[in-house]
């Protein structure tokens, strides 16, 4: 191999999967090794499944001698944030109420990953229930950011973009309520995506809330987003909230370019945003102009204020969160982590016409993004604000209006929406932008994507060996 193991796109490790050149077993070795060496410094793991990895890695390559191909993911290790039931499995929610917690059924992306003989790595490391975190007062010790350590890697999904970042794994499953697959891509150098609410089943994953969760994978590259969403979207009639829609083809459409493509550009979301980091709003202005070198054609847009998406979606997720966890939270209050105790508390202050405030805004708020991608094929903007803060810093918890991450407005509408990097700030931590379009529209996004991908030389490098 001329690239080291860990360095392999999906494509690249399954087409030496496919050559016999590279055996799956290998691949998970190298895997387990470089957790062992890296993980105790940035805590990405809950639990590591190395015996169950090891099993899954042979099974593969066996149904590799005898012809058998199962799917792109067949021998590929991955990894799946700690809110994603395996049966036998403990999933913990990283928290202490459900630390023991061994679900019997598997969540329907664990099914569809065993289906194609993929690897199980683990379990990892996410906010108190998608929600409080970064926190110290738990049972599992927040991750941290493989590029610096003593700064967050963005949550929820932690583990994910930390793990992905690092090397670990190529991919990692996150969920996103209000950025929280966006978030830690933007923070860790990655790709992470939220697909169009209702593209790929949640069923088995522990609910934040339920009309404002979407899940999706954290990658190393838009190749292997695409790929990854290629084996998990489609409907699902056990979720109730699964989409009855044509499955596109994900991966079939990423080279095209972007040559007469119309790209909208919200500057009004973040320009006078409080925190907007100058290096930011450089890379913004950069990756418009690299669209249109390529041939797109960039104007600006205007969308309602972005203080009206965000308080918007906050007023759902936490009422929506205070009713999943109300039993709980009345019987076994200190029980909880602070930070989500004192969150969750606020859904308990939400009143009827509050919500239903809420939920009319929302119809007008998607309606507004919907107009505006009817004369564009794709938006831009800013994801995180600036790079990740240093724990005990910023955060990323702020008022709805001075939010660090730009991310809750596609949460409320449902449209998909990507972050990927830019380059790198003076301090050595990554930038980003992130991308929208159409409900159901993915390949456009992941093709726009690509190009920038390409003509940027993203992905980069990794995060210093002098760190990891």
């Amino acid at each position: 191999m001329s690239k080291p193991l860990h360095e392999l796109s999906i494509a690249e490790a399954g087409a030496a999967l496919r050559s016999g050149s590279l055996t799956s077993v290998a691949l998970t070795q190298d895997a387990l090794a470089r957790i062992k060496a890296i993980d105790p410094k940035i805590n990405a793991f809950i639990t590591l499944t190395a015996e169950r990895a090891m099993s899954d890695a042979q099974q593969a390559d066996a149904d590799f001698a005898r012809g058998m191909d199962k799917g792109p993911m067949q021998g590929i290790p991955y990894g799946l944030k700690d809110i994603y039931d395996t049966a036998g499995i403990r999933t913990t929610c990283h928290s202490k109420l459900r630390e023991h917690n061994i679900p019997t059924h598997d969540s329907a992306v664990e099914e569809k990953f065993r289906a194609q003989r993929a690897v199980l790595l683990g379990k990892l490391a996410t906010h108190e229930f998608a929600l409080g975190g970064p926190s110290f007062d738990l049972p599992f010790p927040p991750a941290r950011n493989p590029w610096n350590l003593d700064h967050a890697p963005g949550g929820s999904s932690s583990g994910s973009g930390a793990a992905v970042a690092a090397g670990l794994m190529r991919v990692a499953m996150g969920s996103d309520t209000g950025g929280s697959i966006r978030g830690p891509a933007a923070y860790c150098g990655i790709v992470g995506i939220k697909p169009t609410f209702g593209l790929i089943s949640r069923r088995g994953v522990f609910p934040l809330s339920y009309s404002l969760d979407h899940i999706g994978p954290l990658t190393w590259s838009v190749e292997d987003a695409a790929i990854v969403l290629d084996v998990l979207a489609g409907h699902d009639q056990k979720d109730p909230g699964s989409a009855r829609v044509a499955k596109p083809n994900f991966r079939g459409l990423m080279q095209s370019g972007v040559k007469g493509l119309r790209i909208g550009l919200i500057r009004g979301f973040y320009e006078q945003a409080r925190g907007i980091s100058s290096e930011t709003v450089a890379g913004i202005e950069a990756t418009a102009q690299t669209l249109a070198k390529l041939g797109a054609h960039v104007e600006d847009v205007t969308l309602p204020d972005y203080a009206d998406f965000s308080t918007c979606g906050r007023v759902i997720m936490f009422c929506e969160a205070f009713a999943i966890h109300e039993k709980d939270f009345r019987e076994r209050p200190l029980d909880f982590g602070e930070n989500t105790w004192m969150r969750m508390m606020l859904g308990a202050f939400v009143t009827a016409p509050d919500i239903i405030q809420a939920h009319r805004l929302r119809r007008e708020l998607t309606h507004a993004v919907s107009h505006a991608l009817e004369s564009h094929d794709v938006l831009l903007c800013a994801c995180a604000l600036g790079p990740a803060p240093a724990f005990g810093g910023s955060g990323d918890w702020h008022a709805p209006t001075e939010s660090p991450i730009q991310s809750m407005p596609f949460n409320v509408t449902g449209h998909p929406a990507i972050s990927m990097p830019t380059g790198l700030s003076k301090s050595g931590l990554p930038l980003s932008v992130q991308i929208i379009g159409k409900h159901f529209d993915e390949p456009t996004v992941l093709r726009v994507a690509a190009a920038l991908e390409k003509a940027t030389g993203w992905p980069g490098p990794r995060a210093p060996a002098s760190v990891l």
